[in-house]
């Protein structure tokens, strides 16, 4: 199953990272705080949205930081997904 997002939402994969602590513990992504760091999945076509014409800043692939109370959590084929709007969207990490 395909997520093709509305307007100027966009798909995100939350990136998984796992952490050492000062001590030397392993922290894995689930013992983490929801991380704000995601991969672009999939992007919606942009165009008028709420009367104003919207281009679409971002692409698929690109990493992004993203607003930490953004978005609609979505899980499909047991991935867990973040729908958010561009304009929750607030760098590219090159």
């Amino acid at each position: 199953m395909t997520i093709k997002p509305l307007g100027d939402r966009v798909v995100l994969k939350s990136v998984e990272s796992e952490e050492t602590t000062k001590s030397g513990i392993v922290l894995p992504g689930s013992a983490q705080e929801k991380p704000q760091v995601a991969e672009v999945v999939e992007v919606g076509p942009g165009g008028m949205v709420d009367g104003k014409e919207i281009k679409m800043e971002v692409k698929k692939k690109d990493r992004v930081i993203y607003s930490k109370y953004a978005g609609t959590d979505v899980k499909i084929d047991g991935v867990e997904y973040v729908i958010v709007r561009q304009g929750d969207i607030l760098a590219v990490v090159k």
